[in-house]
């Protein structure tokens, strides 16, 4: 049974969503028309589809980077506080780590040059966007690179604030090694934090860094912390009886008790990982560390039974919902590892990961574009293409939808097959590449009545596409496009009644459909105040 009336859904989501276009037409990369959006609407869409430093198939790296810093200086100056609410929302929320950061300080480094006061203090916004003990170092990174080693107050004294909550023996441990441009203890001789540690333990702690960076040869860690402590005998072994003592009786245990990360272990082993050792670390490994080495797991010969505790790791329901991790991790996982045995759990996992996704009433409408630009990685790094992204999102909708129409569209479109409730992972298996791109057609060809379209797209439309898609909607009919890539230009109008876009791929951007369906607040995921 439906969970909102028809009606009363459609006279809901009349509410004006957030994106919004000015009424401005120029090209796309595509030499199709774009509709320009206000400042606002294009550093949100940037913000969440942006890996900072990473090209896309239209626009290089350096390009999006500059655009975004320009929108958020821009913002911070003249709008402070929706731009602090969307920093803050970005790390917390949406878990866009790099973005936030550089956010963040182009944020203080705009209000500092206007002379700006109001709206969120420089130092809440900088602490706000610091999450991980590594990130201090990293914001201290970004920030010397682009504007010099003087640092301003508020820069320190954020920069302070999140090293207090954040500095731990184990973050140290894990985060602070030779490779860091910035050691916790720069971090801390830069920002002064040194002098005003939260707790006794942190100060011993703080001494310890420092000495670890100035002068590791007679650094002795403080004896408040059993894990430091272990760590340091650990590391005193002779290297002809490391293997041993991490091989034999109660070795799992003592890796786990000093901290021993699996990314330290060959170093420290001095010989590569073989499974035995693979075997000892495994149970101190988080579940994406787990991920990432599945196809190390399986070179190096780990047993099955192991191999079996692994799997019920990454399909545990409360595993997964804690790493709050996207669910195209678990798709590269999935596609990429030569083992038939991690096939289950991480099909689990990823079902689990999209466990946010609303379960649509009434018939839902669902096109996924499979044009040539989506077929660009996610990133660098990214063994998954924006296709596959959209897909595995699109498929989750409209198999967990009351009723959905599931469409590939490019140069043509066609309706992909599912059953109801089926595994997203076999329906994936049924999408192709469509070559251009035009979303008009789909719509119109595709669209019979439906209470709501939802578009999974970067909104670039080929030269030859036929207007705006949305047109080929009623009114009063609700139509959802979530942008993949943060271009400049969108598709169609949006902000009106009854069209609304959304940034990237998350749970919380899913959510604002039942949301707004709901006549709930049709505002950003953040509350602006």
């Amino acid at each position: 049974m439906s969970r909102f009336n028809l009606r009363r859904d459609r006279a809901a989501a009349a509410h004006s969503g957030p994106v919004r276009t000015t009424g401005a037409v120029t090209r796309n990369h595509q030499g199709g028309s774009g509709h320009l959006r206000d400042a606002r609407s294009e550093l949100f869409l940037l913000a969440v589809a942006n890996f900072v430093t990473q090209r896309t198939f239209y626009e290089a790296g350096d390009a999006r980077d500059d655009r975004y810093a320009a929108l958020v200086r821009e913002l911070a100056v003249t709008d402070p506080e929706w731009t602090a609410g969307l920093l803050g929302w970005l790390r917390a929320d949406a878990g866009m780590r790099t973005a936030s950061l550089v956010g963040a300080a182009e944020y203080v480094r705009a209000r500092l040059a206007a002379g700006s006061t109001g709206g969120p203090a420089n130092r809440r916004v900088v602490d706000s966007v610091l999450q991980r003990p590594d990130e201090p170092g990293e914001f201290l990174a970004y920030w010397t690179g682009r504007y010099g080693r003087a640092l301003p107050q508020p820069v320190k004294r954020g920069v302070a604030d999140a090293v207090r909550r954040l500095y731990h023996p184990r973050g140290l441990l894990k985060y602070d090694t030779a490779g860091k441009g910035f050691r916790f203890g720069d971090v801390l001789n830069l920002t002064h934090a040194a002098p005003d540690p939260a707790a006794p333990w942190q100060g011993e702690l703080f001494r310890y860094a420092l000495d670890r960076r100035h002068h590791p040869e007679t650094a002795v860690p403080p004896a408040s912390s059993p894990v430091l402590v272990a760590h340091r005998a650990l590391t005193a072994l002779p290297v002809a009886e490391r293997r041993a003592a991490v091989t034999g009786p109660g070795g799992a245990e003592r890796l786990a008790a000093a901290g021993m990360t699996w990314e330290a272990l060959a170093g420290w082993l001095q010989g590569p990982l073989d499974a035995a050792v693979w075997e000892a670390v495994i149970p101190s490994m988080g579940a994406m560390a787990l991920v990432r080495n599945l196809r190390n797991f399986d070179r190096a010969g780990v047993s099955d039974e192991v191999a079996a505790r692994v799997g019920a790791t990454l399909s545990d329901p409360a595993v997964v919902a804690a790493s709050r991790q996207f669910p195209f991790r678990y798709l590269a996982a999935h596609r990429h590892v030569p083992s038939l045995r991690w096939a289950h759990p991480l099909e689990l996992a990823l079902g689990h990961s999209l466990a946010n996704v609303p379960a649509l009433p009434g018939r839902t409408l669902v096109l996924v574009d499979r044009s040539g630009s989506m077929w660009a990685p996610l990133s660098d790094r990214s063994e998954l293409d924006r296709a596959d992204a959209a897909a595995v999102f699109g498929t989750a909708v409209a198999v967990r939808a009351e009723a959905a129409d599931l469409v590939e569209f490019g140069t043509t479109s066609a309706a992909v097959p599912f059953r109801p409730g089926e595994s997203v992972l076999r329906v994936l298996d049924r999408f192709r590449h469509l070559g251009g791109t035009d979303t008009t057609e789909a719509v119109r060809r595709h669209y019979r009545g439906h209470d709501r379209v939802l578009i999974v797209t970067d909104e670039q439309a080929s030269y030859h596409s036929h207007g705006d898609p949305t047109a080929q909607v009623p009114p009063d009919v609700p139509v959802y496009t979530w942008n993949l890539a943060g271009y400049r230009t969108g598709h169609g109008p949006s902000g009106g009644p009854s069209r609304h876009t959304f940034g990237g791929l998350t749970d919380a951007a899913f959510r604002m459909v039942p949301l707004l369906e709901g006549a709930a607040k049709a505002d950003w995921p953040w509350a602006t105040g």
